[in-house]
């Protein structure tokens, strides 16, 4: 096992651990597997009122391991495997904690994703953030897109996803992706500042205002979901990823036909 998701509970609040950091936390199979069981095990944690989201290293999440895509380690469809993760990230919707991400370095693909699908984000100064999935002839798959478009827009959203542009942390504050940017060196403290005073607020005032802000995202973001669940199966059987795998096999350019 290359990486580990961590699970730390400290009375009300718990700390979920990204620890990849020789991949900058890239997420392979096995950390999905480990990420859906921290969450489940949340469950059984009512005493968490906030859940801090953070990364060993130099980055929260650079998104998916190159490396493991294409080498599935479980027996399951593409489809069932999105199925999977789409039913092991929407946990976090079942739990009370109001969650918050650390953000810093880098922030991509389904991990950036997963982050949005979070509470609050707190940002780095250093931190990059990319949707990268069609430069690897795949859509966004993980109901983040939904969540990017309330905040910034479609003109952003199209620029990220059909170029794969990076946005700077400036650039994520100005479009409401983060509420703050820090410098990295006070980003775990201001986090654990952040969920301290969330731990001891009211738990019912926060638990209503957090289901009412939640109920406003959730119908665009499962509509989202199951959109893109199509569209990937899709993709996944296509004449151009086909073609995609073959040029990049022969090292030549490919000749997409849009099928």
């Amino acid at each position: 096992m290359t990486g580990s998701v961590r699970l730390d509970v400290d009375g009300a609040i718990a700390t979920i651990t990204n620890d990849n950091p020789d991949k900058h936390n890239a997420f392979d199979d096995d950390m999905d597997t480990q990420l859906w069981g921290v969450l489940a095990e949340l469950k059984s944690h009512p005493e968490v009122r906030a859940v801090i989201w953070r990364g060993e290293g130099k980055s929260w999440s650079s998104g998916r391991d190159v490396g493991s895509i294409g080498n599935l380690k479980v027996d399951m469809s593409h489809h069932e495997l999105m199925r999977r993760g789409h039913r092991g990230i929407q946990q976090l919707w079942d739990l009370d904690a109001v969650f918050i991400v650390a953000c810093k370095g880098w922030v991509m693909g389904g991990s950036f994703q997963r982050a949005l699908m979070c509470d609050i984000r707190i940002a780095a100064y250093d931190t990059r953030f990319r949707l990268p999935e069609t430069t690897y002839g795949v859509i966004p798959d993980t109901g983040g897109v939904a969540v990017l478009y309330e905040m910034a827009g479609p003109g952003v959203v199209s620029d990220m996803v059909l170029t794969g542009r990076v946005l700077s942390a400036e650039e994520a504050l100005a479009h409401g992706v983060v509420s703050r940017v820090v410098p990295e060196a006070e980003l775990d403290t201001t986090v654990r500042e952040m969920a301290e005073q969330i731990a001891t607020a009211p738990a019912a005032s926060v638990r209503m205002a957090r289901s009412i802000i939640r109920h406003l995202a959730l119908p665009e973001i499962r509509s989202s979901m199951d959109e893109e669940m199509i569209g990937q199966t899709y993709l996944s059987r296509s004449d151009d990823m086909a073609e995609l795998r073959a040029a990049r096999a022969e090292d030549r350019e490919p000749r997409y036909t849009g099928s």
